[in-house]
């Protein structure tokens, strides 16, 4: 039986790639994001509904779940890949620079968390949450991220705990430095891009694909034994030392 997944973020370099996956395998797809040309497109390629929404407003992110509902029927999978990048020490990042890192990241996250169980909590499902490499090590300038992403891996395993009886499994997939559209720029630079390389031991940075594959294993009902976890795809950078 084919999934109906709403994934957040669906234009992002990971989130584009976890749709094609999942429309490839057959599973039914709404696409949720904030630009309307890129959605247009990928809509028309994947021959999925789709629909513009603030992920920094809850009645939006409401509306997002009333659509996709209406599109697709009853949901059983549901993706936040929506994320921001700040790599400042703490004492340049502004008060103003935090909060819209922790709206992005994790309030925004916690609101598709309280429609979401809602949406699952009579017929089950999945849903996959992003955290970070920095959650787990310590990176220097990565406080505001770190503080945001630690805040999903705690909020992932409380939440798994609460709805597990009710056959919502909950998770989260923690990258290192994936090559994708919003980590650019630090890729395009040569000297950054050599430094991060050899931070993680496998000697290269992900890709959206290797992403995108935990994304659709923690999505399978296959996994049903998989709940309040998170995934470290990150070439070993939190777990290693090269």
């Amino acid at each position: 039986m084919a999934n109906r997944v709403l994934v957040f973020g669906a234009t992002g370099g990971i989130g584009s790639e976890i749709c094609r996956r999942l429309v490839a395998k057959g599973d039914r797809v709404f696409l949720c994001g904030r630009n309307s040309e890129k959605l247009t497109s990928l809509s028309a390629e994947l021959d999925s509904p789709f629909g513009e929404f603030d992920i920094s407003s809850d009645d939006s992110i409401k509306k997002a779940y009333d659509e996709a509902s209406s599109h697709l029927g009853p949901l059983n999978g549901i993706v936040y890949a929506v994320g921001s990048v700040l790599l400042k020490p703490a004492h340049l990042t502004s008060v103003e620079e935090f909060s819209e890192v922790m709206t992005v990241n994790l309030t925004s996250a916690f609101s598709v968390l309280h429609h979401g169980v809602r949406a699952l909590r009579d017929s089950g499902g999945s849903i996959v949450f992003f955290s970070s490499a920095a959650a787990s090590i310590g990176l220097a300038n990565h406080e505001a991220i770190a503080a945001a992403k630690g805040g999903i891996e705690a909020m992932v395993r409380s939440a798994a705990a609460s709805y597990a009886a009710r056959g919502v499994r909950i998770n989260a997939i923690a990258p290192g430095l994936v090559e994708t559209p919003l980590t650019a720029r630090i890729t395009s630079s040569e000297a950054t891009r050599d430094y991060s390389q050899k931070l993680h031991p496998v000697g290269r940075l992900g890709t959206a694909a290797d992403i995108a594959s935990g994304a659709l294993w923690l999505l399978s009902p296959e996994q049903s034994w998989v709940n309040g976890h998170t995934l470290h795809i990150d070439g070993g950078l939190s777990n290693l030392k090269g």
